[in-house]
């Protein structure tokens, strides 16, 4: 795995690299395979809370998910044998991305639409933007505001469908309380270089996870209330190896690419693709005030990334 784009400098290679370093081809299409991915896991997370407590599905799929990315990493030579910025790194993302925005988003969609659950991941942005803006001096400039708040006023359209529908308040805000979680993990992972161990680290924040949530599960939750039925373990399946250790391992990588306020930009495709997902798989309406917000939602992508991308053009020498 490759480091991240190096700084520009006098030399006359590196210019172009750095100018292009936040909208290359590359970038672009991890983060719509990012987006995707994460996009599905919701309703994949649907199949699974309907037949198994959703503390209990979330401890075992941290177990196996992580067990399988550490051996595969020691496999390709990785080491656990992390610095202690990196550990760090480890422990907070996974309590906050696993433990809490995913232990929270599951408990939520016992009771909300998976493809409501997506809408309020997407305002992952928002708080990014205004996490890197108070800790990491990194305000946002007014076409990357627009473009932000666009994607909002995208978000706000669709959910606000979905609530005239009758969403329970509570548990919408224990989503959006874990989206707020993943803003903490996202902007940690900014600080923390995870070297050559990605898919280590990757692993050891699962497994971090499950720790986590497992005490709630125990004492809340039992193996006897799991109905072994064929969409549950698929929806299990595939959060353990593309939602979880794919998605993941992107994410990371993402980041490391081009920061975390443009990569949380790709959340805002959440909504689109999770409504669509979820519409096509669990027969969820998808109506046209869903299909208004999708585009609005897009044209804010597009103003946060080529804005950047002309950002670094007048930096550049």
């Amino acid at each position: 795995m490759t480091d991240a784009p190096a700084p520009a400098s006098d030399d006359a290679k590196a210019a172009p690299q750095s100018r292009w370093a936040r909208l290359d081809p590359l970038a672009m299409l991890m983060g719509l395979g990012f987006a995707v991915l994460w996009s599905s896991a919701f309703t994949a997370a649907k199949f699974v809370v309907a037949d198994a407590p959703p503390f209990l599905a979330l401890t075992a799929r941290f177990a196996v998910a992580g067990a399988l990315a550490c051996a595969l990493a020691a496999a390709m030579g990785q080491s656990a044998r992390l610095t202690r910025r990196q550990w760090g790194l480890v422990v907070i993302f996974g309590l906050c991305q696993n433990s809490l925005y995913l232990g929270l988003n599951f408990l939520a969609m016992t009771r909300i639409d998976g493809g409501l659950a997506a809408i309020i991941a997407s305002t992952l942005p928002l708080f990014v933007a205004a996490g890197a803006w108070a800790f990491l001096s990194e305000r946002p400039s007014r076409i990357g505001a627009v473009g932000l708040l666009l994607g909002f006023a995208g978000v706000a359209v669709i959910m606000g469908a979905r609530i005239e529908g009758g969403a329970d308040p509570l548990f919408v805000g224990l989503a959006a309380l874990g989206a707020l979680a993943l803003a903490v993990a996202t902007l940690v992972v900014r600080g923390v270089s995870p070297g050559a161990n990605v898919l280590m680290i990757v692993g050891l924040q699962m497994l971090v996870g499950g720790l986590g949530l497992a005490p709630f599960a125990l004492a809340f939750e039992s193996v006897a209330d799991v109905t072994w039925s064929l969409p549950m373990l698929l929806g299990v399946g595939y959060s353990i190896f593309f939602s979880g250790i794919l998605a993941t391992l992107v994410w990371f990588l993402l980041v490391r690419r081009i920061g975390p306020t443009n990569a949380a930009a790709f959340h805002f495709l959440n909504p689109c693709l999770g409504v669509a997902v979820a519409a096509a798989l669990l027969g969820e309406t998808l109506g046209p005030r869903d299909l208004l917000g999708v585009a609005i939602v897009t044209v804010g992508i597009l103003l946060v990334q080529l804005f950047v991308a002309k950002s670094k053009d007048k930096d550049d020498p």
